[in-house]
């Protein structure tokens, strides 16, 4: 006997959905028959996504750290796609691991920007017509990086508890409107996450897995899949998955030979 969810978003927009989660996402609610409304920078690539896809999709070119572009980008929806069930805020990016003191200024803008003000004006946009129709879900993709932070991670884990913060506030806002928050918080997955951060140096990028099983980009398209089509009455709050390999760190200690 198949397993019917209780409840299938009828319009999901995703955005940076030409990124390896997005991809696995938009294939997902696809797969469940929902309408979509795919974001990202690259024209091409989301119409060859949208092409992909047997189900109406609607797609929306802009940087998600032009305000002004987001906004019309918005505002732009046709009103048949205009009642967002769901919103995925999944664009997000890591740049460079280098220790704070060395780090570039640039990177830490960029993630800040992408991470948090994205994400947060994202919201904004999409939430007040989530609240007129009395539902709605907000699932934004955070990262174990933000409760587990490491060398090197700095801004990105800063970056990553600023989410998880927002949509736990978001949920007290929230109470009472019929509108859910999900935090979904990945550890170790295998996508071009690594590729990105260490700025095309795929050498680098590998040995991040090397000897590993990581998680995958359908893994945690399970996990948002689950939380999103549960019944409007249920709520999950965070989402924190790793693969089996991986495990919360021990706290660091500097040791020092005595004299």
């Amino acid at each position: 006997m198949s397993y019917a969810p209780p409840h299938i978003p009828g319009i999901v927009l995703i955005s940076g959905a030409t990124g390896d989660f997005g991809t696995a996402f938009a294939r997902r609610f696809a797969a469940l028959g929902s309408r979509l409304i795919l974001t990202g920078r690259n024209t091409e690539k989301l119409k060859a996504l949208a092409d992909s896809l047997d189900v109406p999709t609607h797609t929306l070119a802009f940087d998600v750290r032009d305000r002004k572009a987001m906004e019309a980008a918005v505002a732009s929806i046709p009103a048949d796609f205009a009642a967002i069930d769901l919103l995925i805020n999944n664009a997000g990016l890591a740049l460079g691991m280098e220790p704070a003191q060395k780090a570039n200024l640039d990177d830490w803008e960029i993630m800040v920007d992408t991470n948090d003000k994205a994400l947060a004006i994202m919201t904004g946009l999409i939430l007040p017509g989530m609240v007129e129709r009395g539902g709605g879900h907000i699932i934004n993709l955070s990262s174990t990086a933000g409760s587990y932070p490491y060398p090197g991670g700095h801004v990105y884990c800063a970056s990553k508890a600023f989410v998880t913060q927002f949509s736990l506030s978001l949920r007290a806002d929230l109470l009472g409107t019929g509108v859910r928050v999900t935090s979904v918080e990945p550890g170790m997955v295998e996508t071009s996450f690594s590729l990105v951060r260490f700025k095309g140096d795929a050498e680098k990028a590998a040995k991040v897995y090397a000897g590993t099983t990581p998680l995958t980009a359908e893994d945690v398209a399970e996990s948002v899949t689950w939380a999103a089509t549960l019944p409007p009455h249920f709520n999950v709050n965070r989402v924190e998955i790793m693969p089996t390999v991986q495990a919360p760190a021990g706290l660091a200690v500097h040791r020092f030979k005595k004299n």
